[in-house]
């Protein structure tokens, strides 16, 4: 059984103005980026993966519950969503408090949930910062923090709304390293963005929206291979990829460590 079952999936907010128009794919364990440009349907798909909302046609199962089923309450003990915009999600006065809300909101004891707060907190190295007020801090820890109250309740399922968004490089590279991790521990990561990069660099599979319609869907390699399909959609492969297409290199690289790696390994001698 698939973690994500989306079975032709339709929703309008208005009748009439489709928002999303028969969308079918299948999820499991791995990192996956949604990606399309504004109004092609993404944060609607996310808010009916967490049952907000409730598809007008088709389904969509998660862990074999369909949502129409269910609500986003008791979703959450399987699937974890960090918000676009940390003020819309923090409201505790105390960092530690906020991120230990979630954990005894889906039933851990205080103990287990203070343990998993902390461990939480250290994963994105702001456990120093546990008694202070949220709103002291800068909007990329705040950013942080958001990450840690969604990290603290252990889902399967963790799905980020542009993580890296008011992240400088440091931030970026955390962010990136707690997507590798939760990967490596067998969860379903799903982020939202138009930050070609962070895709390129950290999931395994990309799903492409263009006006509610699924577009492309495949392993991120091949999907940004397909420019001229990608331009319809009015997007972009990552920087890298058009840099070396540009000074003529035919591969598709994701990163500036797999195209080194890859230039190093062609010099005489290597």
């Amino acid at each position: 059984m698939n973690l994500i079952e989306v079975d032709n999936v339709s929703f309008a907010y208005t009748e009439g103005i489709p928002v999303l128009k028969n969308v079918t794919f299948s999820l499991n364990s791995g990192s996956v980026a949604i990606i399309g440009q504004n109004g092609s349907g993404k944060t609607t798909l996310v808010k009916l993966l967490k049952a907000l909302l409730k598809p007008n046609t088709g389904d969509i199962f998660i862990k074999g519950v369909n949502t129409k089923e269910t609500t986003a309450a008791k979703l959450a003990k399987t699937v974890g969503l960090v918000f676009q915009n940390p003020n819309d999600q923090i409201f505790k006065n105390k960092v530690l408090d906020e991120v230990m809300f979630g954990p005894l909101n889906i039933g851990q004891s205080v103990e287990e949930a203070r343990e998993n707060a902390i461990r939480a907190l250290e994963t994105v190295s702001l456990v120093d910062k546990k008694e202070e007020n949220p709103y002291d801090l800068s909007l990329s820890e705040r950013k942080l923090v958001s990450i840690a109250s969604i990290l603290s309740m252990n889902t399967d399922i963790v799905i980020f709304d542009e993580p890296t968004i008011a992240q400088d490089w440091w931030g970026k590279t955390k962010i990136k390293n707690i997507v590798r991790d939760l990967v490596d521990c067998g969860k379903l990561i799903i982020t939202i963005t138009h930050d070609m990069d962070f895709v390129g660099e950290c999931f395994q599979r990309v799903i492409v929206l263009s006006r509610g319609e699924l577009l492309l869907d495949g392993p991120t390699r091949e999907v940004f291979s397909k420019e001229d399909v990608l331009r319809t959609a009015y997007l972009e492969p990552p920087y890298v990829t058009q840099l070396c297409r540009a000074i003529g290199y035919g591969g598709v690289f994701l990163s500036a460590e797999e195209f080194v790696k890859y230039y190093e390994s062609s010099l005489p001698n290597s």
